[in-house]
């Protein structure tokens, strides 16, 4: 393949990770990793080089969560400094894990599973009203200090560690341990992948692990992506948007895991 069309292909793959992102505040590594993999990069450059596209991704979906008040800037307050402090400490574990990249993205492929079937089960609560009826409604959010420093710590390691930005373990924890609406959880969760993804991206390219053929394009392809991503899941009900999200995620994961177990028992 030539140079350009690795380039093009490579910003392909960029918009479509930006969309990802956008749509569920996920950081978009989970189309971008297997994508540059596809296109020759090695596994531990598949961490790495996707990682760098976190950060414009994450910048512009925020702002269009963030013109529809759909961010808790609180919560990212607590989470986002102490994951970007934990993702060094797991970027510097890639190098130290055996099996040449492939048990990390088999990582990641079990985390995309269990971010679907999360997602595909709404939390709710049952409470009593004045006259004595039970009625649905929306779960308090448990937003403790503790809780959230402690869903930092988990995030931001994964993020080094297996290059996905984090928002595969915040939006499940969000939704389902926070319990922040949907929509609220997925803006807060890209606004903090962002961050996270910073000292990781540091890490990882002092360690030679950034492709920079493909962390370019990516980049550039991902700040549309993440924009229209952003928009759509915006104007999406919450019933629809849960679907949709633990669909493609669920699909992702299945796809993800064969082809690197395959690389792997090969």
């Amino acid at each position: 393949m030539s140079d350009l069309g690795q380039f093009v292909l490579a910003l392909l793959v960029g918009v479509a990770t930006g969309v990802m992102s956008g749509m569920f505040g996920v950081g978009g590594a989970i189309i971008s990793t297997p994508g540059i993999r596809a296109l020759g990069a090695t596994p531990l450059q598949a961490v790495g080089s996707t990682l760098p596209s976190v950060i414009p991704s994450s910048i512009s979906g925020t702002i269009r969560y963030a013109r529809a008040g759909l961010i808790r800037w609180d919560v990212f307050a607590w989470v986002a400094p102490i994951g970007a402090v934990a993702s060094v400490g797991g970027a510097l574990l890639t190098a130290v894990i055996p099996g040449d990249g492939h048990p990390l993205m088999l990582a990641t492929a079990a985390l995309v599973g269990i971010t679907a079937v999360r997602l595909a089960r709404p939390v709710r609560t049952v409470e009593l009203d004045l006259d004595g009826e039970t009625v649905e409604t929306a779960p308090h959010p448990r937003d403790e200090a503790w809780r959230l420093l402690a869903t930092g710590v988990a995030a931001g390691g994964l993020s080094g560690l297996l290059g996905i930005g984090g928002g595969l373990l915040l939006v499940p924890v969000f939704v389902g341990v926070i319990r922040l609406p949907l929509k609220v959880a997925l803006g807060t969760s890209l606004a903090c992948v962002g961050v996270l993804a910073i000292p990781g991206t540091i890490t990882h390219t002092i360690l030679g692990h950034v492709d920079w053929t493909y962390a370019i394009p990516l980049a550039i392809g991902v700040i549309p992506g993440a924009q229209l991503g952003a928009v759509l899941a915006i104007r999406a009900s919450d019933n629809v948007l849960r679907i949709i999200v633990a669909s493609v995620l669920g699909a992702i994961a299945v796809i993800y895991f064969v082809g690197e177990l395959r690389g792997l028992l090969g």
